[in-house]
């Protein structure tokens, strides 16, 4: 008898006979996985929010934005302002650099209107024109006894398209002290006395009245939008406030004012119409809190720069 034959008789005689060997390690690595596999499902147990945990999470969430809710509200209304300072400074530098490139004269129109209810005088948004005149003279008659006498709409051209900035105001702002390169140390303007002080020198409070208003006065020699309009009462916007830049480069107030050494555009963030109130200063030198620019550009070089707060 073959010794494989007995040892299996003796298995079965002789008691349990063993497992085979791929049977004895197949049975361990059940029980591993189903060790690991409880083990897994605890973690996960010990791992999950509870209901309170969750709602105590979504607190602290809730409290968090209504703490940093106002610190976005500014970083908006800075980019809002930043990005209308932008906008006119282009605006100025492309009515510069056509009157010089085509050696004409062109001129900037500044207009506030009631964002509610436009195209009516009021505070929101700020409309800008650029025309130019097509022979390179400035149209106008300067010895006129009319006033206002318009700019011949026939004899001008329209250079880019309207410019509308929503929800900034021109106010008038306190004068900077011109020791520095800041909103408040930026360069003074020239002070003309006799209730006019700054105002023959800035833009800001388009619709207020005298001497509240600046420019100080209306141009004698406005013009309108669009030019297509047979009169001014069929157009859109009637432009009484403007900036006239000469072939040279240079640019004048209304085009009859002298030369400046600094012209000011001041510009404060609004909520639909709403201004906020100044925290200072009187009459036309006020002073906001917050985020304010000033857009300034040089008479004789037209030379442009923002001023920020």
């Amino acid at each position: 008898m073959f010794p494989q034959q007995a040892s299996e008789r003796l298995c079965v005689g002789g008691g349990a006979c063993p497992e085979p060997v791929e049977q004895v390690s197949r049975r361990p690595a059940r029980q591993l996985r189903i060790v690991e596999l409880r083990l897994l499902s605890q973690r996960e147990r010990a791992s999950a929010f509870t209901l309170l945990e969750l709602l105590i999470v979504v607190g602290i969430i809730a409290i968090l934005l209504v703490l940093i809710a106002p610190a976005f509200t500014t970083i908006k209304s800075a980019g809002d302002v930043t990005s209308a300072a932008y906008t006119i400074k282009g605006a100025l530098d492309t009515a510069r650099t056509y009157a010089k490139a085509n050696n004409t004269y062109t001129w900037v129109g500044f207009f506030e209107e009631d964002i509610s209810n436009p195209p009516n005088a009021g505070t929101g948004r700020l409309v800008m024109s650029i025309v130019a005149s097509k022979d390179g003279t400035t149209i106008y008659n300067p010895n006129s006894p009319t006033n206002p006498d318009p700019i011949d709409p026939t004899r001008l051209t329209q250079v880019n398209k309207l410019v509308k900035i929503h929800n900034i105001h021109l106010p008038l702002f306190a004068i900077g002290d011109g020791t520095g390169d800041t909103f408040n140390t930026r360069p003074p303007l020239q002070d003309d006395g006799f209730g006019v002080g700054y105002n023959y020198s800035r833009f800001g409070e388009l619709n207020a009245a005298i001497p509240n208003t600046a420019p100080y006065t209306n141009s004698q020699f406005p013009f309108w939008y669009p030019l297509s309009a047979a009169s001014q009462s069929e157009a859109q916007y009637y432009f009484r406030k403007t900036l006239q830049f000469s072939p040279t480069g240079e640019c004048r107030i209304n085009s009859t004012y002298d030369v400046r050494r600094v012209i000011e555009v001041g510009l404060l963030q609004t909520h639909g119409t709403a201004v906020p109130a100044p925290i200072g200063g009187g009459d036309s030198t006020l002073i906001y809190a917050g985020n304010v620019a000033a857009v300034q550009i040089t008479g004789f070089g037209g030379n442009t720069k923002i001023y920020q707060r």
